[in-house]
């Protein structure tokens, strides 16, 4: 099916996850529908770079947002093992992932597509 509504030369940014590469029995439909985001990511690369819009995903590791806040936030424990996942040993802030996509919305990002991105400061290394 055609994609006509784009203009020419846009970006697509889709955010993921790196539960998307993860066995979590505990998360099976967030970690399918964010690898089936994934899939989509590169089928759109593959359909609408002749028009030369980009399309890639950005997956996020544990991130301190309000989505976490629940069972990060005033738990030092919980904390510590989440900043113990990433080998950059913090939790992620909002500005890294924003500034990965800022910058694949950019024209430096011009040759980039069709990647997923991994924002997750290097856990399950």
């Amino acid at each position: 099916m055609p994609i006509t509504h784009l203009r020419d030369g846009g970006r697509i940014i889709n955010i993921s996850s790196g539960a998307a590469h993860l066995a979590m029995p505990e998360a099976i439909a967030y970690g399918s529908t964010k690898g089936a985001l994934d899939t989509f990511t590169l089928n759109l690369a593959k359909e609408l770079g002749p028009r030369g819009i980009t399309a890639n995903s950005v997956a996020p590791g544990v991130v301190d947002t309000d989505v976490n806040a629940d069972w990060l936030r005033g738990d030092p424990q919980a904390e510590a093992h989440a900043a113990a996942l990433a080998a950059l040993g913090r939790v992620g802030q909002p500005e890294d992932v924003a500034d990965i996509v800022g910058f694949l919305a950019s024209d430096d990002a011009r040759w980039v597509t069709g990647r997923v991105i991994d924002a997750t400061g290097g856990a399950g290394l």
